[in-house]
């Protein structure tokens, strides 16, 4: 039977880093998906081909973050529970989670398949690649109910504190999309198509393999399949967590669909340059990404066990360490970013485009380590509505109104329309930064002077 991490005692700074490196190698080969597809597409294919697959694959990741986001939801309240002590409640959540992700992926599915050249439409995908747009779109969907659940079992593990199941099972998912990848784009040249098909089929084998590892070591609480339904009161609780940092998610994701729609309107190459960056970013930002949940799950735990001031502290280090990484994230960006953008592309427009677009997310690898890890720290403590609210703020009245000005000064420039994401950060952090200096004041004088030993310092363990 598979057991539970329990992040409530000993040190901090070792357990909390190296459950985050192990999400950030699953989160790294979980976004190699998309990353592959272009790679092989931009060496196999065209200009078009590129724009098709990374508009395409654009609108994958807003819909795959916004059902990470809501899988927090299960992630937070198993650790509250299990940090509670009450196991039985843990397995009710896995059954509530599964209903309400069911549903969820039969939605998906009809909407998006139906509605796949509509969504290409609206993304103002350029003439040359729309049909491999909408192509990319509608296959990938149709196998929406793999995204899913590859999504939902990654929150129960997150909330089990197992981070390495995951990390194995999509490591074997990302040598199959790369080996379909070779076959469907570069030996049978079916361009988005075929990065698609891919895809799906590496989404479907990790999933198969989750189940599997699942059914052989079992959970580290009675569960059944009476288990899955809509309990009252807990199924309402992953909405409540969840719904918040799922919209969140989607608004500011929207706000970046914006941004490549704008990206999209000045034509074929800064449309291909904006893709490439866009993917570049994405692996960027896996490192902030990575200490975000990471820092939830520590956390969810500790707030279970009314252990404030110990999930303080695991604020503290994880902040130092991602500050620490992304330092080195913004030289490679900023100084090398085209040696990074030609992985991509062979075109060297396209690499300078990106290279001139990626410079701005590299301004914003200082932010974000900052941001990431209070958002981390506040899902954690199911303070999920400040955390939509900041996001909200940040996308809609930094984020997208800075973009739009940017692209209207002449002569335009990537590296300024991309400005708008630190921009946004920043606001977004002296958002967060209040909320928490207030909620010390209430909730951290609340715990007791024995649930916090000096041994547990992050300094204290070296």
């Amino acid at each position: 039977m598979s057991k539970v991490k329990d992040f409530t005692d000993g040190k901090i700074f070792s357990p909390l880093v190296k459950f985050i490196i192990s999400i950030f190698a699953a989160l790294f080969l979980q976004t190699m998906y998309g990353a592959v597809d272009l790679l092989i597409v931009g060496r196999f294919g065209n200009a078009a081909d590129v724009s098709a697959v990374s508009t395409g694959s654009q609108i994958m990741q807003v819909i795959t973050l916004t059902i990470t986001g809501l899988a927090m939801g299960i992630t937070i309240l198993i650790g509250q529970k299990l940090g509670q002590g009450k196991k039985k409640y843990a397995a009710n959540v896995v059954g509530s989670g599964i209903s309400i992700f069911a549903v969820i992926a039969i939605i998906l599915t009809v909407v998006f398949v139906t509605f796949a050249p509509s969504v290409a439409s609206f993304m103002n995908a350029p003439a040359e690649a729309f049909d491999g747009t909408s192509t990319y779109i509608r296959i990938c969907c149709a196998g929406a109910v793999f995204i899913v659940a590859y999504n939902l079992i990654g929150g129960i593990f997150r909330g089990l504190g197992d981070a390495k199941t995951p990390l194995m099972t999509v490591f074997i998912a990302c040598v199959a999309n790369i080996l379909g990848d070779l076959v469907f784009v570069g030996i049978f040249n079916m361009a988005a198509a075929g990065a698609a098909l891919a895809t799906v089929l590496a989404q479907a084998i990790s999933v198969i393999l989750s189940l599997i590892i699942i059914a052989k070591r079992g959970l580290p609480f009675e569960f059944s399949l009476k288990s899955i339904k809509f309990h009252k009161g807990l199924t309402s609780q992953i909405i409540k967590f969840g719904a918040p940092i799922a919209l969140q998610e989607l608004l500011v994701q929207i706000s970046f669909l914006v941004i490549v729609m704008i990206g999209n309107a000045m034509g074929i190459v800064p449309s291909a340059g904006m893709g490439v960056a866009q993917k570049l970013a994405a692996f960027i930002m896996l490192v902030p990404s990575s200490f975000s949940q990471g820092v939830s799950a520590f956390v969810a735990q500790n707030y279970g066990a009314r252990k404030y001031d110990r999930a303080r502290k695991a604020l503290i280090c994880a902040i130092g360490t991602s500050l620490c990484c992304g330092v080195c994230m913004f030289f490679l960006a900023f100084f090398k970013g085209d040696m990074l953008a030609s992985i991509f592309s062979t075109d060297h427009e396209v690499i300078l485009a990106a290279w001139d677009y990626l410079k701005s997310y590299a301004i914003d690898c200082f932010f974000t380590a900052f941001l990431f890890c209070m958002i981390g720290f506040l899902n954690g403590c199911g303070k999920t509505t400040i955390v939509m609210i900041q996001g909200i703020v940040g996308a809609f009245f930094v984020r997208i109104p800075v973009a739009y000005v940017m692209s209207k000064i002449e002569p335009v420039s990537l590296f300024r329309v991309g400005l708008a994401t630190p921009s946004s950060t920043i606001v977004q952090i002296v958002i967060c930064g209040v909320y928490l200096f207030f909620l010390s004041k209430t909730l951290f004088k609340k715990e007791e002077t024995n649930d916090a030993p000096n041994h547990e310092l992050c300094d204290a363990e070296a």
